[in-house]
């Protein structure tokens, strides 16, 4: 059984929030914004590059984290086109990324 929590992340005055889906042998993690979000790795940008181009989504993957804070604090490994486009690069930390879409 998955345990979803959804937990209120503070960004500067902004308030986002932030979802961590426990899964046997696994956790989801995930920041989101109105306009785009960041998450573990298990999240495929190549997918979101390719198959899914036409919904210009906007997101970046962090691999290795475990929390939230992990999350935020690590830099990205990758990012989709759209986020290239807001100025978010691979080597950004999370939480920075989360400014850009903002």
């Amino acid at each position: 059984m998955a345990l979803v929590t959804m937990i209120p992340i503070q960004i500067g005055e902004h308030t986002l929030v932030g979802v961590e889906v426990k899964l046997p042998k696994t956790t989801l993690l995930t920041i989101n914004t109105s306009k785009g979000y960041i998450m573990c790795g298990a999240l495929d940008i190549g997918l979101l590059n390719e198959r899914l181009a036409d919904r210009k989504i906007i997101a970046g993957r962090a691999v290795g984290v475990r929390t939230l804070q992990e999350l935020l604090d690590a830099p990205l490994e990758s990012v989709t086109v759209e986020a290239e486009l807001m100025g978010i690069r691979a080597g950004m930390a999370g939480h920075e990324a989360l400014l850009h879409m903002l």
